[in-house]
């Protein structure tokens, strides 16, 4: 019996050596685990704070750049519009996706809008043949609500009103529209109206024109129907008239594309386009020009000269 108790002790002794010696194990497994996860907790926290602070760095050097350029392209603006003759208005738009320039460290400087410069913008100008941008406009919205077709005549009058300028088509389509109805929709898309009077030339401002190529080179509002919005873009990119915005932007980078439409009315010369760079940054630029004896197209130069220039500072800090 003796015997039997004390293999039981034994036993039982072994057994609570073994216990606590398991325990031990267990508690210093528990507090490595515990360790390693406040480690890892840590390490995370501290790459966190990284990262935001490598965000907020990159951030204001985005934000410096963006700076630097706006001040520079608004000195060279206000400059060339001091005499109260020049109208310009710049807008930068998003690149052409999956460009190089889309891809670019620099995409974030060139987000759109962020680089937008004007000078004399909101002021009233003539309008000359820049108009018929306003008309093609109208005439897009009319084949949205079913009342505009591409007949032949249409089509026609769409290719000499753009390409060459010509003034009967869209003289015909303010007599059947009328000028009311036409200015009507212009104010209701936001832009300056009236365009068109019967006592005067027609008027508008750089920024209206701004904001209409806006919409057309992006596809939005009336011009959301892309096989109508290319055949307009592709009459832009073939019209005549290129000694103004055409001819400064590839002064500035030989390869540039440029969609406008120009206006040439007595001492008037203005040019309204939209500009594709070869790595694919785009950006919209308005130039209403008059006054100094300018006649034909004598003012033409000075367009390409401002524009090579706004090209230079906004995308090659120049």
């Amino acid at each position: 019996m003796r015997k039997i108790k004390k293999k039981w002790l034994i036993l039982m002794l072994v057994v609570c050596l073994m216990y606590i010696f398991l325990g031990e194990k267990l508690y210093a497994l528990t507090d490595a685990t515990d360790g390693q996860k406040t480690a890892k907790t840590q390490v995370l926290k501290q790459t966190q704070v990284q990262k935001k602070a490598q965000q907020k760095k990159k951030q204001k050097q985005i934000k410096a750049k963006q700076t630097k350029i706006v001040n520079n392209l608004r000195t060279y603006l206000n400059s060339v519009t001091s005499d109260g003759t020049v109208s310009v208005s710049f807008y930068n738009l998003d690149p052409v996706s999956a460009s190089k320039a889309a891809k670019s460290e620099d995409a974030r400087v060139y987000q759109a809008g962020a680089l937008a410069v004007s000078a004399n913008a909101d002021t009233v100008e003539t309008s000359a043949s820049t108009y018929k941008l306003f008309i093609i406009a109208f005439l897009m919205n009319q084949k949205k609500q079913g009342n505009f077709t591409w007949t032949d005549t249409n089509t026609v009058g769409f290719k000499n009103m753009i390409l060459y300028s010509q003034n009967e088509y869209a003289e015909s389509q303010l007599v059947a529209y009328g000028r009311d109805l036409i200015n009507q929709f212009i104010e209701d898309q936001g832009w300056y109206s009236p365009v068109f009077s019967a006592t005067d030339y027609s008027k508008t401002t750089a920024l209206s024109l701004t904001k209409l190529l806006c919409d057309l080179a992006d596809g939005t509002g009336i011009f959301s129907n892309e096989s109508d919005r290319e055949f307009i873009l592709e009459l832009m990119r073939t019209q005549v008239y290129r000694d103004g915005i055409p001819a400064g932007a590839a002064d500035a980078l030989s390869g540039t594309t440029v969609a406008d439409k120009v206006g040439f009315l007595n001492d008037v010369n203005n040019d309204a386009g939209i500009v594709t760079l070869p790595n694919g940054q785009r950006y919209i630029l308005v130039v209403m020009t008059h006054g100094h004896n300018q006649s034909g197209f004598s003012g033409f130069p000075k367009i390409a000269t401002i524009t090579k220039k706004v090209q230079q500072i906004v995308y090659d800090g120049k």
